[in-house]
Parts: structure tokens; sequence; C-alpha cells
């Protein structure tokens, strides 16, 4: 899935937050708008096509207030699965919150 057919998708309403994760989202305090934002603005910085449970990538994307969130993102049949989201920190990911940190 491209980057493009996401954010079409999100636009659309063709999305919905994996079950699993709506809890954690809400502790972390990101908004169904947050995501939306920062899908809207992101990159694909990592892809995992042989995922088992499926084809997903990492987003990197930031809201209209500059908050940078990292958003899992798959596919089941013609919608996106928005499976985690989180703010990177920078222990994990160097400055550019796109690269890992070794």
């Amino acid at each position: 899935m491209t980057l493009e057919e996401i954010r079409q998708r999100v636009r659309r309403g063709r999305y919905h937050i994996s079950f699993t994760h709506t809890e954690k989202l809400r502790r972390r305090q990101i908004t169904v708008k947050e995501l939306e934002e920062a899908i809207s603005k992101g990159k694909i910085i990592e892809d995992y096509p042989h995922d088992p449970r499926g084809a997903s990538c990492l987003v990197l994307g930031f809201t209209h207030v500059g908050r940078p969130l990292h958003l899992v993102c798959g596919k089941i049949e013609e919608e996106v699965i928005i499976i985690t989201a989180y703010e990177p920190s920078t222990d994990e990911w160097e400055e550019d919150l796109r690269t890992r940190r070794r």
C-alpha cells in the first residue's frame, strides 16, 4: 500500500483503529484528528511487506502544531487499519525521528 492510498482512504473515512490499541492511544493523548493530520502530511519511513500479520508500514507525520507521530498502518480488504501510534522518543530514534538508533 502506498502513502497516497493510505491518505485517500483516511480522507474518505475508510479506516479504523485497531481495537486493541484504542486505550493506548487514549493514554498517550493522541486524538483521531491528530492521526489524520499526521497521515496527511506524513512519509513512509519503514516498510514491512512480509509481516506475518499482513503487510504494513511505519509513517512519520506531524500534527498542525508540529507534534511528531509514528503510525503503523496496514490494510484489511479495502480499509486502512491504524495498528498503533505513538510519539517517537529520541531514546530510540535519531533526531530526525526517521532513523532507529543502533
